[in-house]
């Protein structure tokens, strides 16, 4: 059950930084509308790759600080649960206009890119973006998976694994209903993903904080 707790924080987190539309998910969009789905869902791949690496340096970055420093748990989840409030804020404000760029992208008819040349473009576009970090380190801390002073690096990458199944996943959907239903997509719905979502980080902040002082006093 442990493991299966861990896994299932992992798909959580991944899908949480994954869904808040931005850079990558309008590449995304942009692309299944130009060259199909199965072109859009290598560049999430791309992402989803990136997030796997933000997942690795943070998830055991924090198994080696809770191993290595005794009671550091309890400042990582206030941290964490402050950065979450921060995070789901930024997300429920995000600015979706850009959509309109994304819907008018090339014609279908152009044919598809090299679908490694497709990977590695969202993959240095993830990476290059230090606001992932700190979004993957308030999410890590704030779920509290890894921060108990018991975690092991197996711990860790159980944890890493679903976090890049969980962004993989969240892939995989948009490309398939933007493929399907890419004539009735527009700004209005994914201001709805990003209102949903950053509802829902911003309440896993509150839970996380609220938890917190009702251990503390």
């Amino acid at each position: 059950m442990h493991f299966l707790f861990l896994f299932g924080s992992g798909i959580i987190i991944g899908l949480i930084v994954a869904a808040p539309i931005g850079p990558v998910n309008l590449i995304c969009i942009r692309r299944t509308l130009a060259y199909g789905p199965l072109n859009g869902f290598f560049a999430g791949l791309g992402a989803a790759l990136g997030d796997g690496m933000f997942a690795v340096v943070t998830g055991f970055g924090l198994t080696a600080i809770s191993q290595g420093i005794e009671g550091y748990s309890t400042l990582l989840k206030l941290a964490g649960g402050l950065m979450l409030l921060g995070f789901g804020v930024h997300i429920f404000r995000t600015d979706v206009s850009m959509l309109r760029d994304a819907e008018g992208g090339q014609p279908r008819d152009n044919g598809p890119r090299p679908l490694i040349r497709t990977i590695a473009s969202t993959f240095a576009l993830t990476i290059t973006n230090p606001a992932t970090l700190f979004g993957f380190a308030a999410l890590f801390a704030g779920l509290g998976s890894l921060t108990g002073g018991e975690a092991t690096f197996f711990d860790a990458s159980v944890t890493v694994f679903g976090v890049v199944w969980g962004s993989t996943l969240w892939w995989f959907t948009v490309t398939t209903i933007v493929g399907i239903f890419h004539r009735h997509i527009d700004a209005g719905i994914m201001r709805s993903i990003n209102h949903v979502f950053g509802a829902a980080v911003t309440t896993f902040g509150v839970i996380v904080l609220g938890d917190l002082a009702r251990r503390l006093f």
